[in-house]
């Protein structure tokens, strides 16, 4: 893949809490700083959120994919909450992605960060180059900075997933 230069990008943030409004999006406005910082000229679209529902999370990204954005970020569902105990909320950002992408590396956490168990993924679908970001926002935050500072030394999916993964492990201590 030679892609260090992001022209368009797009942000899902992802979660029934967010969709619902019951967790203010925070993520997605870092997101966006970072991304223009690091690309001033970055034409950047955020779409609302997106349920915690496979088949919606990747119609959300499907067609922007096909319109060879450069750049997918989900913000969200990174976690397996749901399938340790049912008060935690259903995460399928992850899992629609494993599915979804054409290319990928993930990079799974246990028990380092904030969630019992977190996934990490960087992929490819068409032209676009796909990230996920886990929700808290110190780890996001962290991630997209990995994620935009990787880029351009070294634009390879796995090199980027740890990139990535460093980082969220990185605002806990051990």
């Amino acid at each position: 893949m030679a892609l260090s230069m992001i022209n368009t990008a797009l942000i899902i943030p992802t979660g029934n809490e967010i969709k619902s409004g019951v967790v203010l999006d925070i993520d997605s406005p870092e997101v966006m700083r970072v991304l223009l910082q690091k690309f001033p000229k970055c034409r950047i679209t955020r779409i609302p959120p997106v349920a915690d529902d496979q088949d919606q999370l990747i119609q959300a990204a499907e067609e922007w994919a096909d319109s060879g954005v450069d750049l997918i970020v989900f913000i969200g569902g990174s976690g397996g909450g749901h399938r340790y105990s049912s008060t935690l909320s259903e995460d399928y950002t992850h899992s629609a992605l494993e599915s979804w992408l054409d290319n990928k590396c993930s990079y799974k956490i246990f028990g380092k960060n904030g969630h019992l168990w977190c996934n990490l993924i960087c992929g490819t679908k068409n032209r676009s180059l796909v990230i996920n970001l886990p929700g808290p926002y110190k780890e996001a935050r962290a991630a997209i900075k990995a994620f935009v500072n990787t880029l351009e030394e070294n634009p390879d999916l796995k090199a980027l997933n740890n990139a990535m993964k460093d980082a969220v492990v990185s605002q806990y201590p051990v």
